[in-house]
């Protein structure tokens, strides 16, 4: 009975998970009915102070966080030895110390294809958006500004005959790419880290340098991972070669872009309008000066929120986080 309540405690400790919000009910039921799992949560909509976060991953062996929560060393050495499994509910991973977690042998899942059609079509909402200038619009209807047809009045731009330029071509990009070709686009122009031909072909994509993409696009539409190499890619000098006529638009990480720089481009109108999903930092102050412009969209990080794709999201988060317990291989593990 002793030896039998040992084995009882040891599998309870194996499976002990701390959940840093939240999540869609479907994943919590997946780490709520598996056998031995312990699971302890930080139960609310809003981040997980960091004290509560600190105090809550002490000796656990797994942890289910979010692109939010910041995984550093401080995190990593306040669980201690026994943290075996990350699961980051999200496809990017730039939250996480990745040097540490591998010199520590800790497994990591994250989320990735199963939000590549919701971002896609919050991209491609978010570029019809800034480009028609139907926030803006809209808030005419309300305002009183609207008193009778003008042929000059909220003129944007269409995507008929237009260049776009896709900032990686990886499965978001593509399934934006895919998206707007019916549109009636003429030409798509990529780049990234090398030339994708085959997958490129299916759009007659042509791979070019970032300078020519810049210079090229009626549009541009950010989809690009977060690294040190993307970091403040669109910058002052980006800008300066974009069209006066050009949209821009970023769904990937805040980070990519020099928010000062970009908020001089379109105060001084070097381009026309920018739509963000994303931004640095998050939430974005009310009083940032690129909310002050009426010709940028800004939307607080949905690319990824519908009901299915979310849910689907917190079961696979659930299912890697499991694995990891058990030793299994996780139905995506990010290779470290």
């Amino acid at each position: 009975a002793v030896a039998g309540a040992r084995r009882g405690a040891a599998v309870a400790a194996a499976m002990s998970v701390f959940v840093t919000r939240r999540i869609p009910a479907e994943g919590l039921r997946v780490l709520s009915q598996a056998s031995g799992c312990r699971v302890q949560q930080w139960d609310s909509e809003e981040p997980v102070p960091r004290a509560e976060l600190l105090a809550g991953v002490a000796g656990t062996r797994g942890l289910l966080c979010l692109l939010s929560d910041r995984i550093d060393r401080e995190v990593l050495d306040a669980a201690g030895p026994d943290l075996k499994v990350i699961s980051t509910l999200s496809v990017g991973f730039d939250h996480l110390a990745l040097d540490e977690i591998k010199k520590r042998g800790i497994r990591v899942g994250y989320t990735p294809d199963v939000l590549t059609d919701a971002t896609a079509e919050l991209s491609v909402a978010l570029l019809l958006s800034t480009c028609r200038r139907l926030p803006e619009a809209a808030e005419q209807v309300k305002s009183g500004g609207w008193t009778t047809w003008k042929p000059l009045w909220m003129c944007g731009y269409g995507l008929s005959d237009s260049t776009v330029g896709i900032i990686g071509l990886g499965r978001i990009g593509q399934a934006v790419a895919r998206r707007l070709k019916p549109f009636g686009v003429r030409k798509f122009l990529y780049t990234g880290s090398g030339p994708k031909p085959e997958i490129a072909a299916e759009f007659g994509a042509e791979f070019v340098p970032l300078t020519r993409l810049a210079e090229e696009s009626d549009f541009v539409v950010v989809t690009c991972a977060l690294t040190p190499a993307t970091q403040g890619m669109c910058n002052k000098d980006f800008f300066g070669r974009m069209k006066k006529t050009s949209v821009f638009v970023n769904t990937s990480r805040g980070a990519v872009v020099n928010q000062e720089d970009l908020y001089n481009a379109l105060a001084n109108g070097q381009i026309a309008a920018a739509g963000l999903d994303v931004t640095t930092p998050e939430p974005l102050p009310t009083d940032h000066p690129l909310l002050s412009l009426k010709n940028c969209v800004i939307l607080p990080h949905i690319g990824s929120a519908t009901y299915a794709t979310r849910s689907t999201m917190a079961v696979l988060a659930a299912n890697n986080l499991l694995a990891g317990l058990r030793g299994e291989p996780m139905p995506h593990e990010l290779k470290l």
